[in-house]
């Protein structure tokens, strides 16, 4: 009867890498550059590789090198076995900033680079709690001057100063497509209820325009924003990279003033709280970066 070992031994984490990075850049000369080897070490390694699984992994001819079939097989797998190993040592490496952080971030940010954000932070500092709150930037204002958030991500309010500034955006005039509703006689608008930021800009961009307007449906969502905007029911105002599925920037623009820009500002990290402190960094070092291209320019208020 055959007897199996119940506790082989792992692979070796080096010669899966210098495997991985020979097959990415089909040349072993690049391989060993790229991870500041010498090639023979990196020939070595296959080459070890190879005898431990008992299968070709790579085919060299004068023209180059290729991947076997097994090697295409298996090259998910030891790309998972790789990150895996990095997570582990990230979050091992990890601050020890422990506690309860009460985060607030506009619901238009957090549709878009909020989780890759929170993710990245969670594995640095894995020992923090995060309470988070969605919701107007206005009402983030009022929670965070109450004491009730430690740090919040919202438009920069008319007339406060205070925040470090995450990125400028521009904002746009959106509403379902092919509707002419901006050249009304008194536009229809749909919008946040009070204290909304982007509620005051846009009527006091109308006003100062001299055009009539009337609120035609308020939601305090974002989701009932937009069913009420795509039914047709009036235009709203939005940040231009982040304008929801089913809308785009109305048409003709200039039969509407322009709503100029508006800021994001990360406002609070300042104090002694050095894990707030830390997630102000992470958003502010991240947010421009993984914020989507606007097709047409294209999000919230």
């Amino acid at each position: 009867m055959m007897s199996t070992n119940s506790d082989p031994k792992p692979l070796d984490p080096i010669l899966m890498q210098s495997f991985l990075k020979v097959c990415e850049t089909l040349s072993f000369t690049e391989a060993a550059r790229q991870l500041g080897l010498r090639q023979s070490s990196v020939s070595q390694h296959v080459a070890r590789l190879e005898k431990r699984l008992g299968r070709r992994l790579l085919e060299r001819d004068t023209h180059g090198v290729r991947p076997t079939p097994d090697a295409d097989a298996i090259l998910p797998f030891a790309r998972q076995a790789l990150e895996a190993g990095q997570r582990i040592e990230r979050y091992l490496a990890g601050s020890t900033l422990r506690g309860r952080l009460r985060l607030g971030v506009s619901e238009d940010f957090a549709y878009t680079a909020l989780p890759e954000i929170l993710a990245a932070f969670a594995m640095q500092h894995h020992a923090i709690d995060l309470e988070l709150t969605v919701g107007l930037s206005g009402l983030l204002y009022e929670q965070y001057d109450a004491g009730d958030l430690d740090l919040i991500f919202a438009k920069r309010r008319k007339g406060d100063a205070r925040g470090e500034v995450a990125w400028q955006e521009r904002l746009v005039w959106a509403g379902r497509p092919g509707a002419r509703l901006a050249e009304q006689p008194v536009v229809p608008l749909v919008l946040y209820p009070p204290p909304s930021i982007t509620r005051v800009h846009a009527i006091e961009t109308l006003e100062r325009a001299g055009r009539a307007w009337r609120v035609a449906c308020t939601s305090g969502s974002l989701a009932g924003l937009r069913a009420a905007t795509v039914a047709g029911l009036g235009i709203t105002a939005h940040s231009a990279r982040l304008i929801p599925q089913g809308l785009a920037e109305v048409e003709p623009r200039e039969a509407l003033p322009p709503l100029g820009t508006i800021e994001f500002v990360v406002i609070g990290g300042q104090s002694h709280q050095a894990a707030a402190r830390a997630l102000a960094d992470s958003i502010l070092s991240s947010a421009g970066r993984l914020m989507p291209e606007a097709p047409r320019r294209s999000g919230r208020g």
